[in-house]
């Protein structure tokens, strides 16, 4: 048996941070997309594009879901604001991936209302949501995605306005 007793704690030469939050990963998230009640890609295009957000519009059974292209500090929390800003009175889920961890915020008129539990948004998500959400799901490769980029402010103020109007004459 030996008496030679360790003289270190093995821990010699690893720095610990102060702020242990840079141990978890980035602080962006690595996906924001926004989960609305929108019939159509093409409307959710234009309303982003109105109101100069960046972003996929992506068709699915239930609404269309916007595929945000700033995931950067409050890029997303601005994004969902200035959307539910415009079509007020409609509600829309900000969901929010970083790393492997799900966030999910309803949002109205242009302010947050509740947390809402991640697995019950996903419970009767679309399987595009989900696909996107666990990184199964690849944008190039699902049909009817519309770029906001693609739809000039202009077109989107008629587009919109005639949606409007269509939808008072029923």
């Amino acid at each position: 048996m030996s008496t030679d007793q360790p003289t270190g704690d093995g821990l010699e030469g690893i720095e610990i941070p102060d702020d242990l939050s840079s141990l978890t990963g980035s602080a962006d998230p690595s996906l924001a997309v926004i989960v609305t009640q929108i019939a159509g890609a093409q409307p959710l295009a234009a309303a982003c594009s109105i109101a100069e957000i960046s972003a996929d519009a992506v068709p699915t059974e239930v609404g269309a879901v916007a595929v945000l292209a700033d995931t950067k500090g409050d890029a997303p929390q601005k994004a969902v604001s200035a959307l539910s800003q415009l079509v007020r009175g409609v509600p829309f889920v900000l969901v929010v991936k970083s790393g492997e961890q799900l966030t999910a915020f309803r949002w109205q008129d242009g302010a947050v209302e509740e947390e809402l539990a991640p697995g019950l948004v996903l419970g009767g998500a679309p399987e595009v949501l989900e696909d996107l959400l666990v990184g199964d799901g690849d944008l190039s490769e699902i049909d009817g995605v519309v770029a906001s980029g693609s739809v000039s402010r202009w077109k989107a103020m008629r587009q919109l306005t005639a949606a409007a109007r269509k939808a008072r004459k029923k």
